[in-house]
């Protein structure tokens, strides 16, 4: 057991582009120190997540300063009625300090202005630690959350008839898809809106989102990174997120979405899909096992609210990790 150590003084304030490059190397330090690697700052390879969140949402990420130096960063997502937050991450040498728990109480400060009505976020699951600090801001242990992949081999799969990318929509056709995306998420939880990634994706580069069409209308998206720089890196693609449309063609429409995910994979030249899935969605889960993916790594999703809330349960085709 880690021995607690004095509370340091520290500022939380924003994050800016000058932070950057030094909130990625505490990110690698953090967790590659903690899951235990020879080098912990080869955790992540060269996939990143402090560029992209940032520049998704500026105003939404956080750093802790102490006497000049940044030592600590934490990154609220808002998918509208949803917010999670993280990747959390504090330098080792400042570990078990107080500084964790000033970040996420600002967090928490940005979910009260936002009015996310649920939250959530990914931690590991054999950290009692980690657990308690998060209890102490409302949120409990639910269910486990699988980190699977697969690699790509054989020929390249070819693409859905009825599935196209939104790089190829034009700007007015774009806006029609943005809320035919708001659509299906809204079906899957009232409220909820994955727009903010869409636009992340489009704008910085990070790879497409897919399109799955049922005649005019949209019957599943998936939103994925490829490449280096991005949350999948070098020879990856990351399905970031991926929801259809309920009712009873789902389980159809999932197929059709994973099919047309390692399309694009093999189009980009990747070797391997990577993606999260809480168990509860136990039906999404059935279909990746039985695609050949498997789990690399386990956490569990801690949420607020009653058991019955959020979007984690059965009969839920969502591709999601809240890392």
């Amino acid at each position: 057991m880690s021995t607690p150590q004095p509370a340091v003084e520290v500022i939380v304030r924003p994050l800016v582009e000058g932070d950057l490059d030094g909130a990625e190397r505490i990110i690698r330090l953090a967790f590659g120190t903690f899951l235990g690697l020879s080098d912990p700052l080869r955790f992540m390879g060269d996939a990143g997540y402090a560029h992209t969140r940032f520049r998704a949402d500026p105003a939404a990420a956080l750093g802790a300063e102490r006497n000049g130096e940044l030592i600590g960063s934490n990154f609220v997502t808002d998918w509208g009625s949803f917010g999670f937050f993280g990747p959390l991450a504090v330098h080792p040498e400042h570990w078990n300090r107080g500084v964790a728990q000033q970040l996420v109480a600002a967090a928490m400060e940005i979910f009260r202005r936002r009015k996310n009505r649920h939250l959530g976020l990914f931690t590991f699951s054999n950290s009692p630690k980690h657990m308690a600090l998060y209890q102490k801001f409302g949120f409990w242990p639910r269910d486990l959350v699988a980190i699977m992949d697969r690699e790509l081999t054989g020929a390249q799969r070819e693409r859905p008839r009825e599935s196209s990318h939104f790089s190829q929509a034009n700007p007015e056709e774009r806006v029609q898809v943005r809320s035919a995306c708001r659509e299906v998420a809204n079906l899957n939880f009232e409220g909820l809106d994955i727009d903010l990634e869409i636009r992340a994706v489009a704008e910085q580069g990070l790879g497409d989102t897919i399109l799955l069409w049922s005649g005019a209308s949209l019957a599943g998206f998936a939103i994925c990174h490829v490449g280096a720089g991005t949350e999948a890196g070098s020879g990856v693609c990351y399905v970031k997120f991926a929801a259809v449309r309920p009712g009873p063609r789902a389980e159809v429409t999932f197929s059709q979405l994973l099919d047309a995910c390692e399309f694009l994979a093999g189009a980009c030249g990747a070797r391997k899909i990577t993606l999260g899935v809480n168990l509860a969605r136990r039906e999404a889960f059935r279909e990746l096992s039985g695609r050949g993916f498997r789990t690399q790594m386990q956490g569990v999703a801690m949420e607020t609210g009653d058991a019955s809330d959020g979007y984690n349960h059965a009969g839920v085709y969502i591709l999601d990790d809240w890392r």
